[in-house]
Parts: C-alpha cells; sequence; structure tokens
C-alpha cells in the first residue's frame, strides 16, 4: 500500500473534478494517481497497482461502467475495489451493481463523504451501502 493510508487511482474526463478529488485524498494521506477515460485507466492500472479506482461514468473513448466491467473481467484487478463518483442515476447505480461497481458517491459531493468511502474502500472495511446490498446505493447528494 502506498502513502499513508494507499493508492488511489482517480479516473474522470474532466480535469477540474479529477484535480479536486486529487487535492481532498492527497490532503488525507493517499497517493494520487489520474488518468483521463477508461482506456487510459485500463493502461495504468497494471502499472501502478493501486488499492482504490474511482470512475466517472460519462467519459470518451470507454466510460466508467464499461471500465468496471473489464477490471472485473481481469482476473489480476477482479478484487480491486472501484467506486463510481457521477450524477448516480437509478440507471448508473443498477448498471454499476452489475459491473461490479462496490461503492458510489453523487456529484456534487461533499469531500468528506469522498474521503469516507475511499478509506472504507482501501483499508477493506464493510461497503458503503444505502439500500442495505452491499455496494448498492449512492452515498453524498442525488443531484448531479
Amino acid at each position: 500500500m502506498s502513502g499513508a493510508y494507499g493508492r488511489v487511482l482517480v479516473v474522470d474526463d474532466n480535469k477540474v473534478i479529477r484535480q479536486l478529488i486529487r487535492v481532498n485524498l492527497e490532503l488525507e494521506g493517499f497517493e494520487v494517481v489520474t488518468a483521463a477515460d477508461g482506456v487510459e485507466c485500463l493502461d495504468l492500472v497494471h502499472r501502478i497497482r493501486p488499492d482504490v479506482v474511482t470512475l466517472d461514468v460519462v467519459m470518451p473513448r470507454l466510460g466508467g461502467l464499461e471500465t468496471a466491467t473489464g477490471l472485473r473481467s481481469d482476473p489480476r484487478t477482479r478484487h480491486l475495489p472501484i467506486a463510481v463518483i457521477s450524477a448516480c442515476t437509478p440507471y448508473e447505480v443498477d448498471a454499476g451493481v452489475s459491473a461490479g461497481v462496490d461503492a458510489f458517491l453523487a456529484k456534487p459531493f461533499e469531500p468528506s463523504e469522498l474521503v469516507r468511502m475511499v478509506h472504507r474502500l482501501a483499508t477493506g472495511e464493510e461497503r458503503p451501502s444505502v439500500d442495505g446490498r452491499s455496494g448498492a446505493g449512492c452515498a453524498g447528494t442525488t443531484t448531479g
């Protein structure tokens, strides 16, 4: 595990959002590596070996749900904790659960919720849940 709490691969096509997530996690002791889309994520993941991956859903080239499916289908990343940080529509949550996503955080989010969620995933503590199913539901606000 790198950094005080681990290494996080933050994947979002919006540079401002990537930087916002990076700063909040680095302030709490995480090492953060960023990628602009799912293709870049799948290229980086084996080299940097993150403890957690955060994914936006809508990105160019390869979206977050397709990226999550790719991570789950690879034996080397099958058990890697994945969080979706997006609008968290009911479709995104349902499709994310089907793709093997462990946690969801709605944009806009509170930095403290982001840190709490990533910390739980990095340490293997119980996965965040809203509706009682492991990994299901969406933390934070429901607007986005």
